[in-house]
């Protein structure tokens, strides 16, 4: 990925004292996560008359926020956290903090302090999300609480400092057309992934990972009409879908004790008897692929999944190694999944310019050994322009719509009318 120089600098925020934390954390006790921004600052501003310290309005507003960021946010990390540019937070060391700005990787002149701090810090934010992190389990990966996913590694595991990777999570989903705006589908393509979703074909939407598939998926999904019932499962609850009858199942991973577990293929088997209308599986990575394919193959339409890949051409390896988790031979995943799945709808990066686009929509189906393959039916570029593949004139079929299959004499394709 290439690195470029940040234009703006962040916000950077002097560390809060110690001791002077210490003394806030002993007046408020247990109750610092659901104190009100008002109540923070009385305790604060107590706090300092009676270290005292004498504030300005503008010195204590800045002092509780620093002091809310250290007891239930991120530290100095949380302006980072909260810029809606940044994607993700990546800590390789005290004096090595980057983000993911606008799709590019960006160093940043926040510090931690020393290797200690780090820890500290990575420990903390473990606890905030219900897990332990320490000498004997030195590697975490949890869910805040207001949704962004950590990962942290200890040292020795970590060579030299504790490692800390974090994943924002937006509350806002784009639209369709929004990410037309932003170069990452085609205006084009627009008719063709509306039918998808009307036409109730199983998609599978395939990426590298920060290639937008969420992304995508969320906004497939804003046009499912609103009085259909969505039963999503997640790991780390990403999906934002708002007015929508909607029902979210997220995973549960064992507590201290080792209890508690409640995985991806437990939910998966709960929710097709919550009388879905569609179920989606926010990641299909593990053996949970069973399930998933056992429901799609009761009748259940419209439902969607994302998985991790590098081509669409790629999708069967991927499930076919994820469905020997399962203890499923090829020949069984290959009959299951043909039936399961319609469509694969790919996402590539473009990292020299921090882009993400819609690459291909392909068809799934069988190959001539019986294997599973995905035909292109559509290839796009990065500017959005495409061509029909071998696949297009059997995706049309299936949406009922042959006579309007779009495509020159020379394959190029062209814009899909609505219906009428």
């Amino acid at each position: 990925m290439t690195v470029v120089t940040a234009r703006s600098a962040p916000v950077v925020r002097r560390p809060v004292d110690a001791a002077f934390l210490d003394a806030v954390r002993e007046r408020v006790g247990d109750s610092s996560g659901g104190l009100s921004p008002d109540v923070l600052a009385g305790v604060v501003e107590a706090t300092a008359r009676a270290t005292g310290s004498v504030l300005g309005r503008r010195g204590l507003a800045d002092l509780t926020r620093a002091v809310h960021d250290e007891l239930v946010g991120a530290g100095p990390l949380q302006p980072l956290l909260d810029d809606p540019e940044v994607t993700d937070v990546l800590v390789n060391g005290p004096s090595e903090v980057w983000v993911e700005r606008a799709g590019r990787l960006v160093r940043t002149p926040v510090t931690l302090g020393g290797p200690g701090d780090v820890r500290a810090l990575a420990v903390r934010l473990a606890a905030r999300g219900g897990q332990r992190l320490d000498d004997a389990v030195p590697t975490v990966d949890a869910r805040l609480p207001d949704g962004t996913r950590l990962h942290a590694v200890l040292p020795p595991v970590a060579d030299g400092c504790t490692v800390l990777s974090l994943r924002v999570v937006r509350s806002r989903a784009y639209t369709l057309e929004e990410l037309v705006a932003a170069g990452a589908v085609p205006a084009a393509s627009l008719p063709l992934l509306r039918a998808l979703v009307q036409e109730r074909l199983n998609l599978l939407v395939s990426g590298a990972t920060g290639a937008g598939k969420t992304t995508l998926l969320a906004a497939l999904l804003a046009t499912v009409p609103a009085d259909e019932r969505i039963v999503l499962i997640e790991e780390s609850g990403e999906l934002r879908l708002p007015d929508r009858h909607l029902v979210r199942l997220v995973a549960r991973r064992a507590n201290v004790d080792g209890a508690g577990r409640v995985d991806l293929a437990d939910l998966v088997r709960n929710a097709v008897r919550m009388r879905p209308d569609r179920v989606v599986l926010g990641e299909c990575r593990g053996a949970e692929v069973r399930d998933v394919l056992a429901a799609l193959n009761t009748g259940h339409a419209g439902c969607c999944a994302t998985v991790h890949a590098n081509a669409a051409a790629d999708v069967p390896a991927r499930l076919e190694a994820l469905a020997t988790l399962a203890g499923m031979s090829g020949s069984a995943l290959a009959a299951q999944a043909a039936s399961a799945f319609d469509v694969v709808l790919h996402l590539r990066r473009v990292p020299a310019e921090g882009r993400r686009y819609l690459a291909e929509i392909g068809w799934v189906t069988r190959g001539p050994t019986g294997s599973l393959v995905v035909e292109p039916a559509v290839v796009l570029d990065e500017d959005g322009r495409g061509r029909l593949g071998p696949a297009w004139p059997v995706l049309a079929r299936r949406l009922g719509r042959p006579e309007e299959a779009p495509g020159g004499a020379d394959g190029a394709w062209v814009p899909w009318r609505e219906h009428p």
